[in-house]
């Protein structure tokens, strides 16, 4: 147990280097889900206009949209 303590302390300096192992992490782990989070984000608008677009479409007929797209 001595041996997991003086490791975790690293010399005096244990909170320095797990915090900076921390701010690592939480980085890492932005830089994984905030893409994912964005795509999932960017689909939900893209359908929600596309229903739009549709509902638009379905009640004036074909020339709503403003000309050929």
């Amino acid at each position: 147990m001595e041996g997991l303590q003086e490791f975790l302390s690293m010399g005096g300096r244990g909170l320095y280097v797990w915090s900076a192992y921390a701010v690592f992490a939480g980085v890492i782990v932005f830089n994984v889900l905030a893409p994912a989070v964005r795509r999932r984000q960017a689909l939900r608008l893209v359908a929600r206009q596309l229903r739009r677009r549709q509902a638009l479409a379905g009640r004036t007929g074909p020339a709503v949209g403003g000309g050929a797209d």
